[in-house]
């Protein structure tokens, strides 16, 4: 990247344990993602809940980072936090600075997003809530904005975290909810 970008734009990317943070930063930025990703062991046992993700062998243990470059004079920087509890308390300095944030959901476990999303609140961080498709049920948004407890101007998109189509489309209605909120209800996508 040239020394030329005048704006940086930061993104967190939260949620629960095994939704797919990680999956999404990786498919979506334009560089090699950094990512602090090491393996499970014994010594997590007991103390992470595996079982709705009995496949998972590695766990982001500070964050992942990622970059998207809009232009010339302007980057978006991804942060993806990590999900289990014994290391939220990164949570609050990785907020510092964010524009806005996703909250990535598996709606199997929906109530693993409600720290993040009390968590931004408390920020007074501007979130969307993103569906990360892992096969099974599906769920109506009113379904899923119901079980949160979110109100209506809150956006939950549908997504695949392992797609970059998708990852994109989830950072596209972030940035169009964004401008809503700083216009007094535009849309960046409206005709």
């Amino acid at each position: 990247m040239s020394s030329t970008a005048a704006n940086g734009l930061k993104i967190v990317i939260v949620g629960g344990f095994g939704v797919g943070k990680t999956t999404m930063v990786r498919s979506v930025s334009d560089i090699r993602p950094l990512n602090t990703e090491e393996t499970m062991t014994q010594a997590g046992e007991g103390i992470d809940d595996t079982s709705a993700v009995a496949d998972k062998t590695t766990t982001t243990i500070a964050f992942d980072f990622g970059r998207i470059t809009l232009d010339e004079r302007a980057v978006l920087y991804l942060f993806g936090a990590p999900g289990q509890e014994r290391f939220w308390f990164l949570w609050d300095r990785l907020f510092s600075g964010t524009l806005g944030a996703v909250v990535l959901v598996d709606t199997r476990r929906l109530a693993d997003s409600w720290y993040a999303i009390d968590r931004l609140e408390h920020h007074g961080t501007p979130f969307i809530v993103a569906n990360n498709d892992f096969g099974g049920q599906r769920h109506t948004t009113e379904q899923i904005r119901d079980a949160l407890d979110l109100p209506d101007d809150i956006p939950i998109v549908d997504c695949d975290a392992r797609s970059r189509k998708s990852s994109k489309q989830v950072l596209i209605a972030l940035v169009d909810h964004l401008y809503a909120l700083s216009t007094g209800g535009g849309s960046l996508s409206a005709p």
